[in-house]
């Protein structure tokens, strides 16, 4: 009996006056300890290095989710997780690995997948899920160009697949709290948003020699529809983000997080224009395509965008070395991970002014929570983060990457989405696919 179905009969003994004599005590408390079978979860993860491990070691935290399937193309992963998950307790005997994801999404039992892989894999994987019959939490950001991120919402709506983009700031109250105040008015007219990144841990690899993949490693695999190139340690695991051909740098790896609210908090949509300019300024030696200091303009109708990333420096706006700041005639409010709060503006006669603002909950397992509470629910309206709202935050992105890349100013035509430049469309709107694979066209 489905838990949906108990509940309907339960309901309907009650009002009978029958309830007391048809379950006894000791039933209701078997009932409530257990998650039905009709509730079960079971999740396939591909990719579980990073992300993927975290956003798994969320999911399991929940009741009636099961991990039966793990794919990486790296053995060494595999077996670390595996090492991981007998740590947990988990029972691991009935887990099967693989290292092709195809193999992973004909498995029948799998409910959802998380997709945990580099950037330039995530639309091929999301959309063959969905294809699949599977719901898919997606890493951000969920496609590495504007022609994937297309193709990925319109994957989703084809298949009627969950599909929850790995934002999980869009989950978190304290982040909810800002927009709420924003909203309100108080701050007055808001003319200037300001996000930023700073980033001093983060360090590009240092220039090494092409070399054999590592034992263990299916190199092929990794690659995917990336161009063919010799294996170079620094451009592995977490050091691809600095290179074009998988992801966009700091732009897009924790620009999707902080832009996402800051344009999310305006209520705004996609810019008029955008302009940018940075380089290689704090590792100009390291192995690194990306820019590791950079600087983006965004021209929306009625305020604009200020983006500020930089590698090797904490000591970013306000003290922290991320946030976003809507600077407005009453006062500026500043958000970040941990928490938000309000300086008042000396010059307005309607000053406000907001003592900081703690967060109260975790952001990761809250946004896991929701993803199940909507596979099992199918109101996929209850989403925070449906892979419509990360497709057009990772497209923001991918306009200020753009311009970084074209050194021009870029006006963005919104009735035909797409650049006015017919030239900067054939090269960047898309990414060329190579090794025989291809996006789907939908």
């Amino acid at each position: 009996m489905s838990r949906r179905k108990f509940l309907y009969q339960s309901a309907a003994l009650t009002g009978g006056g029958l309830l007391a004599s048809a379950l006894d005590n000791q039933a209701f408390a078997i009932f409530k300890s257990r998650i039905m079978p009709s509730d079960q979860i079971n999740i396939g993860a591909i990719g579980i290095k990073g992300m993927g491990w975290a956003n798994l070691s969320a999911a399991l935290k929940i009741p009636g989710v099961n991990v039966v399937a793990l794919c990486d193309v790296d053995k060494n992963v595999l077996d670390n997780r595996m090492a991981d998950l007998v740590k947990l307790k988990v029972d691991v005997s009935k887990i099967k690995l693989y290292n092709d994801y195809r193999q992973l999404l004909d498995q029948k039992d799998i409910d959802a997948v998380i997709i945990g892989t580099p950037d330039h894999w995530h639309a091929l994987q999301m959309i063959h899920a969905c294809e699949a019959g599977k719901d898919v939490y997606v890493e951000k950001p969920v496609g590495n160009s504007i022609e994937e991120c297309r193709v990925m919402v319109a994957a989703q709506k084809k298949y009627n697949r969950v599909v929850q983009a790995g934002q999980w700031q869009r989950s978190q109250q304290h982040f909810r709290d800002a927009v709420d105040f924003i909203r309100s008015g108080q701050l007055g007219n808001i003319r200037t948003v300001k996000v930023w990144c700073y980033q001093g841990w983060m360090r590009p690899e240092p220039k090494v020699p092409d070399s054999a993949p590592p034992p263990g490693v299916d190199y092929e695999r990794w690659l995917g529809p990336a161009p063919k190139r010799p294996f170079n340690a620094s451009r592995f695991h977490f050091h691809f983000r600095w290179f074009w051909d998988y992801a966009g740098g700091l732009m897009t790896d924790w620009g999707v997080h902080l832009m996402d609210y800051a344009v999310f908090g305006m209520n705004a949509d996609v810019p008029k224009s955008v302009s940018a300019l940075g380089g290689n300024f704090a590792y100009p030696d390291l192995s690194q395509e990306t820019p590791d200091t950079m600087g983006a303009l965004y021209e929306f109708d009625k305020f604009n965008l200020i983006w500020d990333h930089a590698m090797g420096i904490d000591n970013g706006l306000y003290g922290k070395d991320h946030g976003i700041a809507f600077i407005g005639n009453n006062g500026t409010l500043e958000v970040d991970r941990g928490g938000w709060e309000v300086f008042e503006e000396r010059q307005s006669k309607n000053k406000v002014k907001v003592e900081r603002k703690l967060p109260t909950d975790n952001g990761l397992q809250k946004h896991w929570e929701n993803f199940t509470n909507v596979i099992r629910s199918r109101k996929m309206e209850e989403l925070n983060c449906p892979i419509q709202t990360g497709a057009h935050i990772a497209t923001v992105c991918q306009l200020g990457n753009i311009a970084f890349r074209t050194q021009e100013k870029l006006i963005w035509d919104k009735s035909k989405e797409r650049f006015t430049d017919e030239a900067v469309n054939k090269k960047y709107f898309g990414k060329e696919y190579h090794n025989g694979y291809k996006l789907p066209k939908l």
